[in-house]
């Protein structure tokens, strides 16, 4: 059975995530945590209309596998990841997916389960496991904590930056459960927030729930014409964060990524600062860490939370993981939360100004293709391009881990994958002659999908 895939359950709700599942899932969820000696979940939602009907199946299989569950109700999923430091959690949420879909993450002190514990879930959800006898059933309450949560995050940001007295910052709710975390927190801070979008609304009226340059158009224009000097954009449970400069321009994610992985470098007294990344991330991130004195370490994409136990395993202090658009403040917590991105890029903004923040920042031109390969032949086209690849580019310094990664002398790069959803291989490059040098790649990838095919 194949549930989980790289940030939790998620699907139709007539088809795929339907109650009848997310029962079935939660009582797998509370066995497991009872094998464990757990017995406590948190349990929150986002705003979507279906959220009040899957949360309350979820505590229905929670509390017949013996969990006591504290109902937080509907929250960011970061939030929600707050709440279950000490104990276990689960958000209802599809994230930016439309309304139409919903999903299931599972949390354990703070962090969202690894492959070992998704693996064991689905292996007793496809077993079918029974309910717990009738006296070891848990039981149900009420909890609140956005106070809490809110509190903690206005107190982490103020060790960075300045006062944002008088910054106005425009931020973009996306009618997701932003509207109950970043506005409160900006104000909190100082600074002069005017709200887009902030009503909850598990429809989305005001635009799609994924932040794109598209989707933000309302957001930008805003911004261009005077309207704030910073905008923000969520998405629909407040764990992706898009930033908007003054010209209205969608600032790239790996910009964004490389001045926080820089400043938690530069202000970290760990003797081996780590930021941990995926393979789609940009070189500049690599030229900032290094910069401050710390290294970067890569996992594939969708497993921050592995590379993050395997880096601390091998000794290293893990001071900041992100992919991009999802950021993780490992001070904080080890979850993914765009609240605090938005309050610590905020002072950092009010102290350097955004363009000042950007400066130091070698941005190359960036492109992402695709090239259609059928799943079936997705493997043996991966292991030809291991060798057509390098032999192509000789100058090169590879990287076969995830996908192949190329990375050039002058700092340019190129990631060749397989995508995990849909029939293609992707190709990611950064170069300052990108065009045809993508094309030149996707030349290479496409001869190798072609042999593979035509064998």
């Amino acid at each position: 059975m194949d549930l989980f895939g790289t940030a939790g359950i998620r699907g139709s709700v007539t088809e795929r995530v339907t109650p009848g599942l997310v029962l079935d899932v939660a009582r797998a969820l509370g066995a497991h945590a009872r094998d464990a000696g757990d017995r406590e979940f948190v349990v929150g939602r986002d705003g979507r209309v279906t959220g009040p009907g899957l949360a309350a199946a979820a505590e229905a299989g929670l509390e017949s596998a013996g969990a006591d569950v504290r109902r937080v109700g509907q929250v960011p999923t970061p939030a929600l990841a707050f709440a279950s430091r000490g104990r276990r959690g689960v958000m209802l949420t599809a994230s930016h997916n439309p309304p139409t879909d919903n999903g299931v993450k599972a949390f354990v002190d703070g962090v969202e389960y690894g492959e070992t514990a998704e693996t064991a879930v689905e292996e007793a959800v496809a077993a079918g496991g029974a309910p717990a006898d009738w006296d070891e059933w848990g039981d149900g309450a009420d909890e609140d904590v956005l106070d809490a949560y809110r509190a903690a995050v206005v107190d982490y940001a103020g060790d960075f930056g300045v006062d944002p007295e008088g910054l106005r910052v425009a931020v973009d709710c996306g009618n997701g459960m932003s509207a109950v975390a970043t506005p409160q927190v900006l104000r909190e801070l100082g600074t002069d927030v005017v709200t887009l979008n902030a009503t909850v609304d598990g429809h989305f009226p005001g635009r799609e729930s994924k932040p794109t340059p598209e989707s933000l158009a309302d957001l930008r224009e805003f911004v261009r014409e005077g309207g704030a000097e910073l905008g923000i954009g969520h998405d629909g449970d407040a764990d992706r964060i898009v930033v908007v400069d003054g010209d209205g321009e969608v600032v790239h994610e790996d910009t964004v990524l490389a001045i926080l992985a820089e400043r938690y470098v530069r202000t970290s007294d760990a003797d081996d600062p780590v930021v941990v990344t995926t393979p789609n991330a940009s070189g500049r991130i690599d030229e900032r860490v290094e910069a401050a004195g710390g290294r970067v370490e890569r996992v594939a994409l969708g497993y921050l939370h592995d590379g993050v136990a395997a880096a601390r395993a091998g000794g290293g202090d893990v001071v900041f993981a992100a992919e991009p658009w999802k950021h993780v403040h490992t001070d904080f917590g080890d979850w993914i939360d765009a609240v605090v991105s938005a309050a610590v890029l905020t002072r950092l903004a009010a102290d350097e100004g955004l363009r000042g923040l950007r400066d130091p920042i070698t941005e190359r031109p960036y492109r992402k293709v695709s090239v259609d390969c059928p799943d079936d032949d997705k493997a043996a086209a991966m292991e030809r391009l291991g060798e057509t690849l390098p032999a192509a580019f000789p100058t090169a310094e590879v990287d076969a881990e995830y996908g192949v990664r190329l990375t050039f002398p002058d700092a340019s790069w190129t990631l060749v994958r397989p995508s995990g959803t849909e029939p293609y291989v992707r190709v990611y490059a950064e170069h300052d002659d990108v065009d045809p040098f993508v094309e030149e790649v996707a030349g290479v990838v496409e001869s190798a999908v072609e042999a593979v095919t035509d064998e």
